[in-house]
């Protein structure tokens, strides 16, 4: 027998475990930690400025809204980005990153139709962007596939006011084809495209050449179709332009 003090746990022999005052190890719950807000970082900011514009639009996103998804206040996001300018250019430069690089291959034509293609699709996939990329775009996402393209442009032999002609050619190009076709999808309304081209139809004498031409006619020349066409024909343009090397 060992004898204690009152009110002091009696010392137990090495190896002996009080079973009455302490569970073993595995059966014992971890204690309850606060759990922290993430910290607020640039890679969050714009994260949530991308969703904020996906859902509401560039008209949509203000500061004080993106201080709400991210669950700080307005004053916080300003020690990261300075305007809405900030975060739209951020943003903008953010679904670029979406855009893969291609593997450089022997056909210049074909590395810059991927690189033109999966361009547009990033810009349906976000339909404010459209309106956005006139904006100057210096971020690491846009200049690394900008620069991608132009050299895929001067193996195919374009050089100098050629090579800046085929590069604002193609830029302008995918940029005017996703916002015409976001605008579109915006309407809410599939059948806003028949009703444009029934209009045209009713009116054949107006619009003689429209209307044979199938001029808004998506059953006959679909989205896809027009801009890979288009495309094919600015990249054949800019081959001429020089002598592939």
């Amino acid at each position: 027998m060992t004898s204690a003090e009152p009110g002091v746990p009696p010392t137990l022999p090495a190896g002996r475990r009080d079973s009455r005052t302490s569970a073993p190890v595995w059966l014992r719950a971890e204690p309850s930690r606060t759990r922290r807000k993430a910290p607020l970082t640039l890679g969050r900011i714009v994260d949530a400025a991308v969703t904020l514009l996906d859902e509401r639009g560039v008209e949509g996103l203000t500061m004080r809204c993106l201080a709400q998804q991210l669950d700080v206040t307005a004053t916080a996001l300003y020690w990261h980005v300075k305007t809405k300018d900030d975060v739209l250019d951020l943003a903008v430069d953010r679904i670029f990153g979406d855009v893969p690089i291609p593997d450089v291959s022997d056909n210049w034509l074909e590395d810059a139709r991927l690189l033109v293609r999966a361009w547009r699709s990033a810009m349906l996939r976000h339909s404010w962007a459209p309106n956005l990329v006139g904006r100057p775009m210096l971020g690491p996402n846009v200049l690394a596939r900008t620069e991608f393209l132009q050299a895929a442009l001067m193996r195919g032999g374009c050089r100098d006011l050629q090579l800046a002609v085929a590069t604002r050619m193609l830029a302008n190009y995918v940029i005017g084809a996703a916002l015409t076709e976001a605008t579109w999808h915006q309407t809410g309304d599939p059948q806003a495209r028949a009703a444009a081209r029934d209009h045209i139809a009713a009116r054949a004498d107006e619009y003689p050449t429209l209307d044979a031409s199938g001029h808004l006619d998506d059953t006959r020349w679909n989205d896809d179709l027009l801009f890979e066409e288009g495309l094919d024909g600015i990249l054949r343009a800019a081959a001429r332009t020089g002598s592939p090397r």
